[in-house]
């Protein structure tokens, strides 16, 4: 992003006039800068003479009615600062008043660490912290799932009953509305996953795109985990969800959507397991069981397949001239997966 983006995103002059009246460590005038990160919410480094802070807005553009809720993110934030064991930023202040900058936002305490984003940023990691790592990746998301949200004023933030069948319903309504070509393959896991929905487990604050990507480790100890990122996903639901889509990425479905990108960062090393340690290791931490957790897996590669589609009929419906062979190709291969993934199930109804 450039300057100019940069001061369109973000005007400095109202920004430091709000800060100095309502954030009272204010000290002085502040910069900002952009930063990497963030799904489709854009994030800025805002400093003064005395604070490092992050601010959290909308992307530019028209934007969806619900969608890019910051209060949320805010919310749920500085709700999880309340429980143990989720490292989450300090939240500092949150602005409604779109007289600042445009849009809502908020301000929360800058977090010094690296995210695991690709194998570049895991190299100085030794194959024991490569494990240790990836027990603390999936501790992390189990103490997540087990905070007591209506303990830490999260009990409003979605509505955790009839949670997965409602997740099978919304996305399949996702790929009739994106499709671009029949795809048998997708049908039929569809039909599966509807009757396959297990008996709910319990419920917790599901964060919705959990994984190393959203993460941030520690510089001193690269095996311990200083805050887990980008909360706009987030709601109340099954948390196997979370499980079942970083199961997938671990392995075939995430060589799938990474291809054209430099490796997972689990990709590297000995040291990193295999994705059945991580079901283990969850089930081991949450105490939740994850016997059909076959079921989550297959909705997570049908949900990757729907997203990619959608995308592909975006790309066709505003760059018509553009070649779109490996886009269509991505979606028919996490399809194909999908259905392997139920023909091999323990789970009798996914099978056929």
């Amino acid at each position: 992003m450039n300057p100019e983006q940069v001061a369109e995103a973000v005007p400095v002059e109202s920004l430091s006039a709000w800060i100095t009246a309502n954030v009272a460590e204010a000290s002085g005038p502040v910069t900002v800068s952009h930063l990497s990160g963030g799904s489709s919410n854009l994030t800025f480094r805002v400093q003064d003479d005395a604070n490092d802070w992050v601010l959290r807005r909308p992307p530019l553009g028209r934007l969806l009615a619900t969608a890019n809720d910051m209060g949320r993110e805010f919310r749920v934030q500085q709700g999880l600062g309340r429980a143990d064991d989720v490292p989450v930023p300090t939240t500092v202040a949150m602005c409604e008043d779109t007289d600042v900058i445009g849009v809502p936002f908020y301000l929360m305490r800058f977090v010094d660490g690296i995210v695991y984003s690709d194998a570049d940023k895991v190299t100085h990691l030794d194959e024991a912290q490569q494990l240790a790592a990836t027990n603390e990746l999936i501790d992390v998301l189990a103490h997540l799932h087990n905070v007591d949200y209506e303990a830490v004023g999260l009990g409003d933030l979605g509505k955790p009953e009839g949670f997965l069948q409602r997740q099978i319903g919304r996305w399949k309504k996702q790929w009739e509305a994106a499709k671009q070509r029949d795809l048998p393959a997708i049908d039929e896991v569809a039909r599966r996953l509807e009757r396959s929905v297990p008996d709910e487990t319990g419920s917790g604050v599901v964060h919705g795109d959990y994984s190393f990507n959203n993460t941030m480790w520690s510089r001193e100890d690269p095996a311990r985990m200083v805050a887990v990122l980008d909360w706009e996903m987030s709601t109340l639901g099954d948390p196997l969800t979370d499980l079942g889509m970083v199961a997938v990425y671990w392995d075939r479905a995430g060589e799938i959507m990474w291809r054209s990108r430099s490796p997972q960062p689990h990709r590297v090393g000995d040291g990193f397991p295999d994705s059945d340690h991580l079901i283990a290791r969850y089930q081991a931490t949450s105490g939740r069981s994850v016997r059909d957790i076959d079921v989550y897996k297959v909705l997570a590669v049908y949900k990757l397949a729907c997203i990619v589609e959608g995308a592909l009929a975006r790309i066709r419906a505003t760059r018509p001239d553009e070649d779109t062979t490996r886009t269509e190709a991505t979606v028919q291969e996490l399809a194909a997966l999908a259905l392997e993934l139920a023909d091999r199930s323990s789970v009798p109804t996914l099978k056929g």
